[in-house]
């Protein structure tokens, strides 16, 4: 830090400990982040008692399922751009109080069209919360811890899916169906109070909005309680946070430009190719094993052992992401776990082998992700910060659909189940390549000084 007229936000928050204010922001977007995950499963959870219910097919619920993860993917797009302009804070709320407002609706729904339309709403919430969670986190992190903090944030959603298996059942049982929506809403509704009181907003985003300097050092103090500001003090951030950004333009049209076309190109094709194949086995694992002649309590634990191993793998790759080359750490990851994936399909003949096969897939696949959500953070400055990381996983949505679609279309061609699961390890290899070649694609940002000055 500078002299006391002129504070170096990013070398603040840079250097600055782990304290009381990042521990509050971590916990806060973890716990958003796991109700995203308890209401995004929650259909999968419910729909036999439905289908039972209402008297109609399974296969019925295909559309109701593809219009969840559709809204996910719209949410994605049009509210991570709305947080780049309005804030991160102001976006969360409101996706907070969307997919907790239309999860509690869905409770009152007694047709599939009412049911597909409040899936829909319902994702448009999911969808807009996950990029801008990440984001907050990531600009409240020190550079050197950053990809982990991420990784123990991000590790609140497969831990909400986890959650909602455990509780679901009894929910039904002792109040019916509707019990595990209104769950899903009054809780996030409940915490969007505590979230009016206690988040904060993004100090660079304010920094880049020119808003009053006084939220500025009120939060800087909190950060580093070693700041002294006065009235003649300045703020500023290095040239590679603000990228001349006077809030002109559409800041998705920022991703493809000053060099990052080819960049941003890869990046959605790795979250696009991942992000296909994790929800593909997340959705055909668990048929897929039993058609392979497993029990049934064996294939759907082969779910749980898979999301398991995404959890692990995020802490572990998190840390090593901090520490290593991450584009080397997670391309090296999503390559490897095309090997598990093989060891899956060939490896139905032992439970030991499957399960240590499908552990270290979801080690790579889905903690590895995870990783990329860190990453994607980090290439983009903080103007267009939500964008970047809301336009890849809204690219990655797409694939979230289209993977489950997929492995419906090979079984009715006639492939076998293990031809199938094999197919994953595909779009796994080109994920991991796309990660690697990005090496050579990250922007070269220098870190220019440009001063922002606020006067009290």
């Amino acid at each position: 830090m500078s002299a006391a007229e002129d504070v170096d936000v990013t070398e603040v928050i840079e250097e600055a400990r782990f304290g009381r204010l990042q521990l509050l922001i971590l916990v806060l977007c973890a716990w958003i982040a796991l109700l995203d995950g308890f209401d995004t499963q929650a259909i999968a959870y419910i729909a036999p008692v439905i289908a039972e219910k209402w008297g109609i097919a399974m296969a019925g619920f295909g559309p109701i399922f593809g219009a969840g993860l559709a809204g996910l993917a719209v949410g994605a797009f049009v509210l991570s751009p709305a947080a780049d302009r309005f804030g991160r804070r102001s976006v969360i709320l409101l996706s907070v109080l969307l997919f907790g407002m239309f999860a509690l609706v869905t409770a009152r729904a007694t047709t599939l069209n009412e049911l597909l339309v409040y899936r829909f709403l319902t994702g448009l919430g999911l969808g807009g919360a996950m990029p801008n969670i990440v984001a907050l986190t990531s600009e409240y992190a020190p550079k050197r811890m950053r990809a982990l903090l991420i990784a123990i944030m991000f590790c609140g959603f497969p831990l909400g899916s986890t959650i909602g298996g455990l509780i679901s059942a009894p929910l039904i049982g002792a109040f019916g169906w509707q019990a595990v929506f209104v769950v899903g809403g009054v809780l996030p509704l409940l915490t969007l109070m505590v979230l009016f009181a206690w988040l904060p907003e993004s100090i660079r985003y304010l920094l880049t909005r020119e808003v009053a300097d006084v939220r500025i050092a009120k939060l800087l103090a909190r950060l580093d309680p070693g700041i002294r500001a006065t009235a003649a003090s300045r703020y500023v951030v290095h040239g590679s946070q603000r990228s001349g950004f006077q809030g002109s333009g559409f800041p998705v049209t920022k991703l493809l430009a000053e060099g990052r076309a080819s960049m941003t190109v890869l990046l959605w094709i790795a979250f696009f190719m991942n992000l296909l194949v994790m929800y593909f086995l997340v959705n055909w694992m668990p048929s897929l094993l039993k058609a392979s002649g497993l029990p049934l309590n064996i294939a759907i634990l082969s779910t749980a052992v898979l999301n398991a191993g995404g959890v692990v793998g995020a802490i572990v790759l998190g840390r090593f992401v901090d520490r290593l080359d991450p584009y080397l750490v997670l391309g090296g990851a999503y390559l490897a776990s095309a090997l598990f994936i093989a060891g899956i399909a060939f490896g139905s003949a032992s439970v030991g082998t499957l399960m240590i096969s499908t552990f270290l897939a979801g080690f790579g696949v889905v903690g590895a992700q995870i990783g990329m959500n860190a990453l994607a953070a980090g290439l983009y400055p903080t103007e267009i910060r939500s964008t970047g990381v809301g336009w890849a996983l809204g690219v990655g949505r797409i694939g979230s659909i289209i993977g489950p679609v997929a492995g419906g279309v090979l079984l009715g061609f006639g492939w076998d189940a293990q031809s199938v699961v094999l197919t994953a390890a595909v779009p796994a290899v080109l994920a991991g390549l796309a990660v690697i070649a990005l090496r050579r694609r990250e922007p070269s940002l220098k870190l220019v000084p440009s001063a922002a000055t606020l006067h009290h």
